[in-house]
C-alpha cells in the first residue's frame, strides 16, 4: 500500500488504523507494535555497532516494546513521572529511543544532549531544564556529573547521572502526578537550538509535535510517498537528538511500520555499502553528503541500491541534477524548524522542482504563510523577504513548539504579529513555488545591496582549489560591510605568494559568476571551518574567526579586484 498525497485526516483511520487515536510517542509505538510485531523496527548495521562496541542486528517491533516497557517499569518503581525531565547523551545507539519510549510512557519529558557539548555547555543545559536524571554513555558519566553538580549548587537539586545499565536513583523531588496518562498536549521533549549567536533556547515540544510530523511524512506523497506494504527501510546518518532524525525520520517509520537504521555519522567510503547491506529505501542527508559521494570516482555500483528518494536540505544547486543522474534517484529538499516542526514545513516532492535553483517546494493547504519586507509589507513575486508561518486551522500553533522554556519575551517575539517570524530570507516565484535565499541574519549588506551568504559560498566552494569555504562580513567604513571568505584549501598554500595567487584566483572565479560586489573583499585560509554536530556552519563563531584572520592581518585583501562592469 502506498500513501498519497492530499490526505484528508478522516482518511488516515483508513488506510493506517488508529492513528488518530494515538495519544502519545509511545501510545503509537506501542500501537505498531501490536501490528507489526515481527517487523524490524531497528537495525544496527556491524560499522555502527563497532564504533558503538555493541551487538549488530535488527530488533523487531515486538522485542523493541518488550524492552521499552520493562524500561519504563524501572523508571516507574522509582519514582518518575509527569512534570520530571530526564537528560540523555547516548549518541545514536539504541538505547537512545528505549529511554525515550519508556520516558514518554510515564509523561516524562526528555532533554536529548548533543555530544559535542562540553562542561559550560552541559552545566548550562541540565541546570536550565531542570533535568532530574541524566542517562550517558560510560566515558561522559564523570564529566555530566560534574556538570551536573554545578549547575545544582545553590539549588540544592543536583541530578544524577547513571548509565543506562545503572540502578535508577529516586529523583530529586515528586512528579507532579504519577497517576496523570500522557496526552497530545503533555510535553515530550525539549530540544535546545544552536546556540551559535547566544545562548542556547530550549524548545519546549509536545507529544502532538512528533505525532503529527510522523503523520505529515506519512501522507505528503508523490515523490516523498511512503509504503505500508512492503515495509519502508529508511537509513539516516543524522544525529537523534535534533529534530530531523527524532521527529521525522523516526516517527515516520514508526506511523507506517517501516525500519529505520541510524547510523553513528556520515561516512562517506562506506555510505552505500550501508545503504546496500540494509537494503535501504529511503535516505535522509545533509548539503554536503552529496558533494562528498560526487567526489567520489563514477562506478559501474552507483544504481545498486534500492532507493526511491532522498529526503534533506542544502545539496549543492550545481550538483544536484548531476547527483540525480548518476545514482539514480531523486533528493527531495525540504524545509522546516526546530520551531516549526510539521506545523510549518515544505518539500519540493512535486515537479517541477526547479533543480538548480534553490527551490523547496510549494506550501500545502495545511500552512498559512506570509513573506515581508523589512518594512512589514507584503513582498511580490521573486521578491525576497522574510517567511512567516503558521498553520491555517483553528489553532495557528499546532505542531510547533510550546514555547521557549523560561523565555517569555524570546517566546513573544518569535511569534510577534500572529505570526511565527523565522527569520529565514526567502522568495515566492510566479508559479508560487518558495526559494530559499538566506538567514535574515546572514544577509551581509555591502553599499545598500543584500548579499546572501549561502548564495557565495555556493559558488566559492565550487572553485577546485578549495574544500570548504564560509562567508560572513567584516565592517567597512565606506561600504557598510565587506565581504569575507574563509576557506579550507584542498591543498594548503606552500607560501605568501602561493596564497596570494590562490586568493586571487578564488575571486576571479566568483566575480565570472556573481555580481562583482558578491565577491569576497577579503579571502583568509583556515585549517577548519566552525561547523555545529549537523555540518551547518556556525555563523556567531564564524563572526569571531572572521575577526581574528581580519585583526591579525592572515586575511588577504582582494578589494581592489572588485570593480563594477556595467
Amino acid at each position: 500500500m502506498t500513501l498519497t498525497t492530499g490526505l484528508l485526516p478522516e482518511l488516515l483511520p483508513e488506510l493506517l488504523p488508529g492513528v488518530l487515536d494515538d495519544a502519545s510517542v509511545f501510545g503509537r509505538f506501542r500501537r505498531t507494535a501490536g501490528r507489526f510485531p515481527d517487523r524490524p523496527f531497528l537495525a544496527v548495521l556491524p560499522e555502527t555497532a563497532q564504533v558503538y562496541g555493541i551487538e549488530p542486528g535488527e530488533i523487531s517491533y515486538g522485542a523493541m516494546l518488550e524492552a521499552v516497557e520493562a524500561r519504563a517499569a524501572l523508571f516507574s518503581q522509582a519514582g518518575y513521572g509527569a512534570g520530571h525531565r530526564v537528560a540523555m547523551l547516548l549518541q545514536n545507539r539504541p538505547d537512545f529511543l528505549i529511554n525515550w519510549f519508556a520516558l514518554n510512557a510515564l509523561g516524562v519529558s526528555v532533554v536529548p544532549i548533543n555530544p559535542d557539548l562540553r562542561s559550560a555547555e552541559l552545566e548550562y543545559l541540565i541546570g536550565h531544564s531542570e533535568a532530574a536524571l541524566v542517562v550517558a554513555i560510560p566515558e561522559r558519566v564523570a564529566e555530566l556529573a560534574a556538570a551536573a553538580e554545578a549547575a545544582g549548587t545553590g539549588s540544592g537539586s543536583i541530578a544524577h547521572v547513571i548509565t543506562p545499565h545503572d540502578l535508577i536513583p529516586a529523583p530529586p523531588r515528586p512528579a507532579a502526578n504519577r497517576d496523570a496518562a500522557p496526552d497530545r498536549a503533555t510535553e515530550c521533549a525539549l530540544l535546545y537550538t544552536s546556540g551559535t549567536t547566544g545562548r542556547p533556547k530550549g524548545c519546549v515540544l509536545a507529544n502532538d509535535y512528533f505525532l503529527l510530523a510522523g503523520e505529515w511524512y506519512a501522507t505528503v506523497g508523490d515523490l516523498c510517498a511512503l509504503h505500508v506494504e512492503p515495509a519502508e527501510r529508511m537509513l539516516t546518518p543524522l544525529p537523534v537528538f535534533h529534530m530531523n532524525a527524532m521527529a521525522y525520520s523516526v516517527m515516520a517509520m514508526m506511523t507506517v511500520g517501516g525500519s529505520i537504521c541510524i547510523l553513528d555519522r556520515f561516512h562517506p567510503r562506506s555510505w552505500w555499502a550501508s545503504v546496500r547491506g540494509f537494503g535501504a529505501t529511503v535516505i535522509h542527508y545533509l548539503g554536503v553528503m552529496p558533494a562528498m559521494l560526487m567526489s567520489a570516482p563514477p562506478s559501474p555500483a552507483d544504481r545498486d541500491h534500492k532507493v526511491r528518494f532522498g529526503f534533506g536540505a542544502g545539496v549543492d544547486r550545481t550538483l544536484h541534477a548531476p547527483f540525480e543522474e548518476r545514482f539514480g534517484f531523486p533528493l527531495l529538499e525540504a524545509w522546516a524548524m526546530t520551531e516549526t516542526g510539521a506545523g510549518a514545513v515544505v518539500i519540493a516532492s512535486t515537479e517541477p522542482r526547479k533543480i538548480g535553483t534553490s527551490c523547496f517546494g510549494k506550501p500545502g493547504p495545511e500552512m498559512d504563510i506570509a513573506i515581508r519586507r523589512e518594512d512589514g509589507s507584503e513582498a511580490g513575486t521573486d521578491e525576497p523577504g522574510e517567511l512567516l508561518v503558521r498553520w491555517a486551522g483553528p489553532d495557528p500553533k499546532r505542531g510547533f513548539f510550546r514555547e521557549y522554556l523560561k523565555d517569555a519575551e524570546a517566546t513573544a517575539a518569535a511569534w510577534a504579529g500572529g505570526y511565527l517570524n523565522t527569520g529565514d530570507v526567502v522568495s515566492r516565484d510566479a508559479d508560487g513555488r518558495f526559494h530559499f535565499i538566506d538567514r535574515k541574519k546572514n544577509v551581509i549588506r555591502r553599499s545598500g545591496e543584500n548579499i546572501s551568504a549561502v548564495e557565495v559560498e555556493a559558488v566559492l566552494v565550487t572553485h577546485p582549489g578549495v574544500r570548504q569555504v564560509a562567508v560572513a562580513p567584516t565592517p567597512d567604513p565606506v561600504r557598510g560591510d565587506e565581504v569575507v571568505a574563509l576557506v579550507v584549501p584542498e591543498n594548503p598554500p606552500a607560501d605568501e605568494a602561493a596564497a596570494r595567487r590562490l586568493a586571487e584566483d578564488i575571486v576571479r572565479f566568483c566575480l565570472s559568476r556573481l555580481a562583482y560586489y558578491k565577491a569576497p573583499g577579503f579571502v583568509a585560509f583556515v585549517s577548519s571551518i566552525p561547523l555545529t554536530s549537523t555540518e551547518k556552519i556556525q555563523r556567531g563563531a564564524l563572526k569571531i574567526a572572521v575577526e581574528e584572520a581580519i585583526a591579525s592581518g592572515r586575511a588577504l585583501d582582494t578589494c581592489a579586484m572588485k570593480k563594477r562592469t556595467a
